[in-house]
C-alpha cells in the first residue's frame, strides 16, 4: 500500500490555490500547498467581481476581506476617451446579482490574506518552494521540492493534486495543455498614481474604463485611500508601430486620450511603468487522472471585464469540491472530474464571448450608446458582475444583444462610437486649450 504525506497537493499560493486549500482543510482533508514566493508578493490585478463573494462566503473568508479596508466596488464606469460619454454597469441593477458590492484590492495585500486564511484554516502551507518535478502513478501523485533559499530536494506523495501555478502552468507545461487566443494578442502598461481626482458619492471607488479610438483601453482603480492603479491595454499589432520605450509609450497613451491626461494633470506617478504581456489562452483539458487545473493555470483571458481573480476563486473552489468528491467515493479518475472540466470550459468560452466583442468597433457602437435598451443592458451587467450562467431571460436578453452587435456590423444603424484618429487628435487640441 502507498503511504501518503497529505491527501492533497496544491501548487500556487495565488487566489486559486489558497481557495482550494481552504475549502479542503474546511473539508477535514489534510492538504499541503506549495508557493515559489515569499508572501507579501506583487501581482497585477486589483479589481473583483460580485461574484467573488459567493466563495469568499464558501470558504468562509468573507469577513476577513471585509475588515480589510479595502475600497468598496459597486460596479464598473465605461469612457469615451473624450469622457463626454459614461456607461455605468451598476451591479445593483443587474439581475441575478446576490450582493452587488464587492473590493477594489491591493493584490499583495489581498492573497496574503487568502494564503494566511488557507494555513488558519488547516492547509500546511510552504512558502518559498518550488516544484521541480511532477509523476504520476495508479496510486498516487509524487512531487519533488526544493527549498528557494538551498539546494535541498524532497519527495511529496498525495492522492491528487491541484495545479494553481498561475500563468507558468506546471501541468499546462507537462502535458501540453495551453491552447493560445492569437485575437487576444494584448500588451498591457501600468502603474500606480496619488492625487487622481474620484467623482463623489457612492461610485467614487469604481473602476473606470476608458475605451481608446485604436480599440485600446484605460483601466483606473481606486487600491486605497490614496494610490489609483492606471494602465493601459494595446493591441500588440499597435504597440509594434509604436515606441519600443515603454516609458515613453504609456505617456503618449496618456497623452492621446484627453480625459486620462486631465484626470492625470496634477497626479504623481508613485511606482516604475510595468509591462505586462497579454497573451489570453485556455486549455486542451482541465482535469486527468487525479490532477485538476485552476485559475490561470487552466485558462486566462484579457483583464478588461477584471474576471481574472473571479475565475481563479471560483474554479479553485470548484477543484476542491470535485477533488473532495473524489476523495470520499475512492475515484480520482478523469472521467470523475468531467463535470469540472466542462464546466471550466464553459465559463473561459462566456467570458470570451464578451471580450471578443469589446474590441470590435459595433460591439462599442451599442454598449457606448447613449440610449441602450434597459433590459439589454442590464443583462449584459449580469455578466460583468461575474455570474456567467444566468437566468434563460437573461440569457435570451444577451442573445438578443449579440444579434444587434450582428446586424450593426452589416448595416450600422446605430450611430459610430468610435472616432477617427484625426477626431482624437481635435480631442487632444481641444482639451489643451
Amino acid at each position: 500500500m502507498s503511504v501518503f504525506d497529505c491527501d492533497v497537493i496544491v501548487i500556487g499560493g495565488g487566489p486559486a490555490g489558497s481557495t482550494a486549500a481552504a475549502s479542503l482543510a474546511r473539508s477535514g482533508h489534510a492538504v499541503w500547498l506549495f508557493e515559489r514566493d515569499q508572501f507579501p508578493r506583487f501581482h497585477i490585478g486589483e479589481s473583483l467581481l460580485a461574484s467573488a463573494n459567493d466563495v469568499l462566503a464558501a470558504i468562509g473568508a468573507d469577513a476577513a476581506v471585509r475588515k480589510a479596508g479595502f475600497p468598496e466596488k459597486w460596479g464598473a464606469t465605461f469612457m469615451s476617451a473624450d469622457g463626454l460619454i459614461q456607461r455605468y454597469a451598476d451591479f445593483g441593477v443587474a439581475p441575478g446579482v446576490r450582493t452587488p458590492q464587492t473590493w477594489q484590492v491591493d493584490r499583495a495585500v489581498f492573497d496574503e490574506l487568502l494564503l494566511r486564511h488557507a494555513s488558519s484554516s488547516g492547509a500546511k502551507v510552504h512558502e518559498q518552494h518550488r516544484i521541480m518535478d511532477v509523476a504520476f502513478d495508479p496510486d498516487g501523485v509524487t512531487v519533488t521540492v526544493q527549498r528557494s533559499h538551498d539546494a535541498a530536494r524532497w519527495d511529496v506523495r498525495a492522492r491528487a493534486l491541484i495545479d494553481a501555478s498561475g500563468r507558468s502552468g506546471i501541468l499546462s507545461r507537462k502535458f501540453n495543455l495551453r491552447v493560445d487566443e492569437p485575437r487576444l494578442a494584448n500588451v498591457a502598461l501600468f502603474s500606480h498614481y496619488s492625487g487622481v481626482p474620484r467623482p463623489a458619492g457612492r461610485r467614487q471607488d469604481d473602476i473606470r474604463l476608458v475605451a481608446r479610438p485604436d480599440l485600446g483601453w484605460f483601466w483606473l482603480i481606486p487600491i486605497s485611500a490614496n494610490l489609483t492603479s492606471i494602465g493601459v491595454v494595446l493591441p500588440e499589432a499597435i504597440v509594434r508601430g509604436r515606441s519600443a520605450d515603454a516609458a515613453r509609450l504609456y505617456e503618449q497613451c496618456i497623452a492621446d486620450t484627453p480625459v486620462v491626461a486631465e484626470l492625470l494633470r496634477h497626479a504623481r506617478r508613485e511606482w516604475p511603468i510595468r509591462v505586462e504581456k497579454d497573451f489570453s489562452f485556455s486549455s486542451r483539458a482541465y482535469a486527468g487522472d487525479r490532477w485538476l487545473v485552476a485559475g490561470d493555470a487552466g485558462s486566462f483571458l484579457d483583464p478588461i471585464f477584471s474576471t481574472g481573480v473571479a475565475i481563479a476563486l471560483e474554479s479553485g473552489l470548484e477543484a476542491a469540491q470535485a477533488v473532495s468528491q473524489g476523495l470520499a467515493s475512492g475515484d480520482l479518475s478523469a472521467a470523475r472530474f468531467t463535470k469540472f472540466g466542462r464546466r471550466q470550459r464553459q465559463r473561459y468560452v462566456s467570458f470570451r464571448r464578451f471580450v471578443l466583442a469589446f474590441y470590435t468597433p459595433e460591439f462599442r457602437d451599442l454598449f457606448y450608446n447613449p440610449q441602450p435598451p434597459k433590459g439589454l443592458f442590464q443583462a449584459l451587467v449580469t455578466v460583468l458582475a461575474g455570474y456567467w450562467r444566468p437566468s434563460v431571460q437573461t440569457r435570451f436578453r444577451i442573445w438578443l444583444f449579440f444579434r444587434l452587435v450582428w446586424a450593426q456590423r452589416l448595416f450600422g444603424f446605430s450611430p459610430r462610437f468610435t472616432a477617427s484618429k484625426d477626431q482624437l487628435r481635435d480631442d487632444k487640441t481641444a482639451a489643451g486649450r
